[in-house]
């Protein structure tokens, strides 16, 4: 899957020049946490977030409320957003993983999308990376998802899809990632719809070398 597959597209946007209260009604108004901020022809200048609305504790010992009041009023979003330089992007044709990686790596929660000019054409946040693991896990259906683990070396996993093919089982969702505290060893997690606990801990557990670890019914 690509991030074009799973952002925002045409998401909320606000000019550098509009005032920062302005910009906090759009991200309560919209639910959102993340707002693009653009100048001429969409292209990329800053982002907000709701972190940069926040006013510091010094600040707000040292202000009354009526000075608070005038002081966010007379603030201007470009005093407040993440400056374009600071901020990380990526392509619409690059993979969910490495999206995922770059948000990690970097500790944030969005990912403007823009074109070779700039331009923004979406946004991708890690609630919807978390969305798109999900649907790879099949979770949206009814299923049974067992763990399968298995020795890191060929020829592993197709003797586990040969086993399900061999039953007519159908596999709704899939994943596998190296098996904590077991090196050498993978762990494939499958959601297999329309069968029992007892079905796929017998069949499965018949494979040489490879170890049913966990079934359970996911709804």
């Amino acid at each position: 899957m690509l991030v074009r597959d799973c952002m925002t597209r045409h998401p909320i946007l606000i000019s550098p020049n509009r005032p920062a209260p302005e910009a906090e009604r759009l991200l309560s108004e919209n639910r959102i946490r993340h707002l693009p901020v653009v100048g001429d022809g969409k292209r990329l200048v800053g982002l907000i977030t709701r972190q940069r609305l926040s006013m510091k504790p010094e600040m707000l010992g040292s202000l009354n409320v009526w000075e608070i009041s005038r002081y966010l009023a007379d603030l201007k979003v470009k005093q407040i957003m993440i400056k374009r330089k600071m901020i990380v992007t990526v392509d619409e044709n690059r993979s969910v993983e490495r999206a995922a990686s770059l948000m990690s790596e970097n500790k944030i929660g969005c990912l403007p999308i823009v074109d070779d000019d700039d331009v923004v054409v979406g946004v991708v946040t890690e609630v919807d990376i978390s969305r798109v693991f999900q649907e790879m896990l099949g979770l949206p259906m009814d299923g049974l998802r067992v763990t399968v683990r298995m020795p890191n070396r060929p020829g592993e996993f197709a003797k586990l899809a040969r086993v399900i093919a061999d039953r007519g089982w159908d596999v709704i969702g899939i994943g596998t990632f190296p098996s904590r505290r077991n090196p050498g060893f993978y762990d494939a997690v499958l959601k297999i719809p329309n069968v029992t606990e007892e079905e796929v801990s017998a069949e499965l557990g018949k494979i040489e070398e490879q170890a049913v670890v966990d079934v359970r019914f996911i709804v």
